[in-house]
């Protein structure tokens, strides 16, 4: 596969969806939980299974979008989470008419929680913190052991991960919270290995290699190394997938964003990384040109 020649695809690929998820954020805005935003989380014992849509409508009156699940060994315990901030008397009123309709007690009245918008400025700013401390390790992991260019290269394609996964979560207007955070700070993880893999045998073949250029050694080094990058991530997805698929409400939270990422960061570290670390290297040897010739 000749990847390198046509970067302009791959590229055009990754900015079309991360131009289509800035169209929707615009338009619509980003579905924020309300870990990031603050609201309430209550959580009620129904003794029963009920439908999502017979409790939704209780919540109608307030915020008829609020995030509703159904919890604990039997799925009968419903969670409902809302970026609304209920007061005491609002959170009272909704028990009751729910008390009323499936016959409950005060005891099944189990959890209540308000967080405040302070919380959620908290986690987001920790949440960037940590990111741009796993960056920053990384980067000077990579050129300690490479090159500085491997190193900006890497980091650019995980920028690109992270920008892939976040359109996603816009586009399909999927709440982010803090699984969100937890699954992105894997993701980073994951990803720079499938890129070191490629990276490693770019360094290896260079040095094998008497006469080359770099569009050449990298989609060489690509093509050796893309069915062990695709093996591994297929059998990493389908254990993802399981646990999505057979997973209760709060582990599909942390498994999604973790599938959208491991897509990501294997097209990433085959379709990015390489060709900008080509772009990178032909950009150094033409300004060196230059300036041999101004000198």
């Amino acid at each position: 596969m000749d990847i390198i020649h046509q970067k302009r695809i791959w590229f055009s690929i990754s900015g079309a969806i991360i131009l289509i998820a800035l169209v929707v954020a615009l338009v619509g805005g980003v579905n924020t939980g309300i870990d990031f935003t603050g609201g309430t989380l209550m959580e009620i014992e129904l003794h029963q299974s009920v439908d999502t849509e017979d409790i939704r409508q209780y919540m109608d009156n307030w915020d008829a979008s609020a995030n509703i699940n159904f919890i604990g060994d039997n799925q009968t315990t419903v969670q409902i989470r809302t970026i609304v901030d209920m007061d005491h008397s609002q959170r009272t009123l909704l028990y009751d008419a729910l008390a009323e309709e499936f016959n409950l007690t005060d005891d099944d009245f189990l959890r209540t929680e308000q967080f405040g918008p302070s919380i959620g400025k908290e986690i987001r700013d920790r949440a960037f913190l940590s990111m741009l401390i796993a960056a920053i390790g990384m980067l000077a992991y990579i050129t300690f052991r490479f090159e500085f260019s491997f190193g900006v290269a890497a980091i650019l394609a995980l920028l690109h991960d992270i920008l892939i996964v976040l359109s996603v979560y816009v586009i399909f207007r999927i709440p982010l919270n803090s699984p969100f955070v937890a699954a992105m700070l894997t993701v980073l993880g994951y990803s720079i290995n499938d890129t070191i893999v490629v990276f490693d045998r770019i360094r290896e073949n260079r040095k094998l290699m008497k006469k080359f250029n770099y569009e050449q050694l990298a989609t060489d080094s690509i093509n050796q190394t893309v069915t062990r990058s695709i093996y591994t991530s297929v059998t990493t997805l389908v254990t993802i997938v399981a646990l999505y698929v057979l997973g209760v409400p709060q582990i599909k939270e942390f498994a999604l964003p973790l599938i959208a990422g491991i897509i990501s960061g294997t097209y990433s570290s085959i379709f990015i990384a390489s060709p900008l670390w080509v772009m990178i290297k032909d950009k150094g040897k033409d300004q060196k040109k230059m300036f041999a010739k101004t000198s």
